[in-house]
């Protein structure tokens, strides 16, 4: 029966880890919709994300079964509990990606990013990327050195997205109002993708220390 029960619960781990992956491909693609104005990759990400929110269901069931049935304690709980909250952040993380689909497919034909804005989101959609990829490996490994890593990349996308105010608050910004309130929006997606993520690693560190390192940010998008 306990046998069972540790199989469940590596179980639980596996299918968040397989959310990372799927919010991490999303935002991918996202990325490459916005910059590569393909409007196939953006409806491409749309629909895939109902695949998203039904990952975040199966594993909160599978996690109030073991609550309910297991009465878990110690670390276990503490598995159980983290994997309830990491899994609502990879779905924000999913939902966020799809924000930025539905910008590209919104402006489509014409592109969402100024030409002088497109190298700032390219860079912020890799290391978003990379910080979801890397939560995959954190989630399987309980690496807690590891999950403590990934907040030197998350401040990498927070200072792109600040230059981003003060590229927008030039007085020679040539591009209007609508292309300005889309940067700021697509950069506050880019900047809420990379905290989750953080957010993600650190429910892990929980997970093996007992302890929730800091108080990160945690908001609604």
């Amino acid at each position: 029966m306990r046998e069972a029960y540790h199989v469940e619960l590596e179980q639980l781990a596996v299918n968040l880890a397989a959310m990372s992956v799927q919010v991490a491909d999303a935002m991918e693609r996202a990325t490459r919709a916005l910059l590569d104005v393909d409007l196939s990759l953006a409806e491409q990400v749309i629909s895939d994300d109902a695949k998203v929110d039904d990952a975040r269901a199966n594993c909160e069931e599978q996690a109030y079964a073991l609550l309910a049935l297991q009465a878990p304690v110690a670390t276990d709980l503490r598995t159980v509990l983290a994997a309830i909250h990491a899994a609502e952040s990879l779905e924000r993380m999913g939902d966020l990606a799809l924000h930025v689909a539905k910008a590209a497919r919104r402006r489509h034909p014409d592109p969402v990013l100024p030409e002088a804005v497109r190298p700032y989101f390219a860079e912020m959609g890799e290391v978003a990327v990379k910080l979801a990829r890397s939560t995959e490996q954190v989630i399987k490994t309980k690496d807690v050195e590891a999950a403590k890593t990934l907040e030197s990349d998350d401040d990498q996308v927070d200072d792109i997205h600040r230059h981003l105010f003060t590229v927008l608050m030039d007085r020679e910004w040539p591009h209007g109002v609508a292309a300005a309130v889309d940067v700021t929006l697509l950069g506050r997606f880019y900047e809420r993708y990379a905290d989750h993520a953080v957010s993600v690693a650190k429910r892990m560190i929980f997970v093996v220390t007992g302890k929730m390192p800091g108080y990160g940010s945690d908001d609604d998008i």
